[in-house]
């Protein structure tokens, strides 16, 4: 399975928000199976369909322990029916590589979704698996983890990412 290429911060594409699915069919099914192949290529426990430039509400997840076996789940037209208690964790984010920070989330959630196949199912859950479902459904809705730091750490990242990015621009010039 072919690996997709993730959208990177501060690409304008991560910022739009993601239209339903509706559709069940095929394509469907092979985009998310690229999808899981791409987020465990790049060792991710989540991967929104924004990320890789689908803009449609539908993100992968395998939230599963070292040491156990895979668990993929797949979310398609996600929505959060409750929120309960707080947590702050460490996220990072593939579509921001290298950053890490500290965010409030939801301890407990509870998701109505979709799968593949359009059936419907509902989910209660907490600890990692509530706060990926968090983080994914906010790329589908155009917002970043960053988007709850300070507008100075912002700010930074930005700074950080796009001095990256002109060092790879120049490096493949030379490699030419």
């Amino acid at each position: 399975m072919s690996l997709l290429e993730i959208v990177l911060f501060p690409d304008e594409r991560l910022r739009r928000v993601a239209t339903d699915v509706t559709q069940f069919d095929a394509r469907l099914a092979r985009v998310t199976e690229q999808m899981l192949t791409t987020m465990y290529e790049s060792r991710g426990v989540g991967l929104a369909a924004t990320q890789v430039d689908v803009q449609q509400r539908l993100f992968v997840a395998d939230c599963a322990d070292d040491g156990q076996s895979p668990a993929p789940l797949v979310f398609i037209n996600p929505l959060i029916l409750d929120r309960q208690g707080l947590i702050e964790s460490e996220e990072g984010c593939l579509s921001i590589p290298d950053v890490n920070d500290k965010v409030m989330r939801a301890e407990t959630v509870s998701v109505r979704a979709q799968t593949i196949h359009g059936t419907e199912f509902e989910l209660t859950t907490s600890g990692l698996l509530a706060i990926c479902i968090q983080h994914e459904i906010d790329h589908l809705n155009g917002k970043l983890f960053i988007d709850y730091l300070s507008p100075l750490k912002q700010q930074r990242i930005r700074k950080k990412l796009e001095k990256v990015q002109r060092q790879k621009a120049l490096d493949a010039k030379d490699f030419v």
